[in-house]
């Protein structure tokens, strides 16, 4: 896979334009280590139901098993959820974050997890990770019905002590987002690199050209703005608007207040002064971002924020950018992490 293509991931906080062949990126097939077993499912999910977008209610999840869970069919193993970016899915995610290796390597230094890694990409690019009419309950989809799916289909921890919650850029996103609405489901979460941080506001020029942008020109709109799309039906749906089904931050030819206060409403860094009891009420929190990722200043923001409020977290600012070191993190800081923190099944 081209790296640059991916690393236009960052752009999402800023905005910036890539081509529309930029879009849907893809990674070539992760190698499965010997022992290792990976599962596709099919995962139906009432909350996606009857969203205004058309997305499906059925999601695929990779999940990934560790070398004993065929072997030891007493046991039980830690769930660590794991969540994908804008404009990829589910499964070439778990390519490119290379998960069987992993769980593979988590085995060997004597920590053993399920990884479930759920497909999200919607009809715009991205869920968000949140609550619309217009998209789905993407929120409900990962915290209710997956995990509810995961723990009736496999033999899990199944209690909030053997659950994490991990993502990188939007699924960074909708870690914090679902780690603040659903304290009572996952012990632990790491945030790699989350996008979407800080308040989004809009000119009336940008706005403007939001506006302008055709139901059937979203591919083409470029990767900044059809993510700028993605957040507004997200953030702002209106069943009583098509064909988007949401409200444009424009309004009689200036920004619309009330369209940015919603947008504002969906801010980890806002949400988090009326979540300090939720987030106060992990085992770990985690989360990092690279020295050259244009996210660094956003996620520095939180972290700052949960300081004031006095909650406890782990925090890294790496030698990397917004890509390059992940897939590593993930298998050398994410997991260790939760092998921390999660209740072990028995080991």
């Amino acid at each position: 896979m081209n790296k640059a293509l991916f690393a236009s991931l960052a752009l999402f906080a800023a905005l910036g334009a890539v081509p529309a062949a930029a879009q849907n990126i893809t990674a070539p097939p992760a190698a499965v280590p010997a022992g290792i077993t990976v599962e596709a499912v099919q995962v139906h999910s009432p909350a996606l139901e009857g969203n205004l977008e058309g997305n499906s209610a059925t999601r695929e999840a990779m999940v990934v098993l560790p070398p004993s869970y065929g072997s030891d069919p007493e046991r039980r193993y830690p769930v660590v959820y794991y969540l994908h970016g804008f404009a990829i899915d589910g499964r070439n995610f778990y390519n490119f974050m290379k998960v069987p290796e992993a769980v593979a390597a988590s085995a060997a230094a004597g920590s053993e997890f399920i990884v479930v890694v759920p497909d999200t990409l919607t009809k715009m690019g991205g869920s968000m990770y949140s609550n619309s009419v217009t998209v789905g309950d993407f929120q409900s989809f990962v915290a209710k019905d997956l995990v509810a799916y995961i723990d009736a289909n496999y033999r899990t921890v199944a209690t909030r002590e053997g659950r994490g919650l991990a993502g990188h850029s939007m699924g960074g996103y909708g870690t914090w987002r679902i780690a603040m609405r659903f304290p009572g489901t996952f012990a632990a979460f790491w945030a790699q690199s989350a996008c979407c941080i800080s308040p989004r506001g809009e000119t009336v020029e940008s706005a403007t050209a939001m506006a302008a942008v055709p139901i059937d020109g979203v591919d083409q709109s470029g990767f900044g703005m059809r993510a700028g799309l993605a957040s507004m039906t997200a953030w702002s749906p209106n069943p009583q608007n098509p064909p988007f089904y949401a409200d444009f931050p424009l309004k009689d030819g200036a920004v619309d207040p009330m369209v940015i206060a919603q947008w504002a409403a969906n801010s980890p860094l806002a949400l988090v002064a009326s979540h300090v009891d939720a987030l106060k009420s992990y085992d770990a929190i985690g989360a990092d971002v690279g020295d050259k990722d244009g996210l660094v200043t956003d996620d520095t923001l939180i972290h700052q924020e949960l300081g004031k409020f006095g909650i406890a977290h782990e925090w890294a600012i790496y030698d990397g950018d917004h890509v390059n070191r992940i897939a590593e993190r993930f298998r050398d800081v994410v997991l260790p992490f939760m092998a921390g923190h999660l209740d072990s099944g028995g080991e």
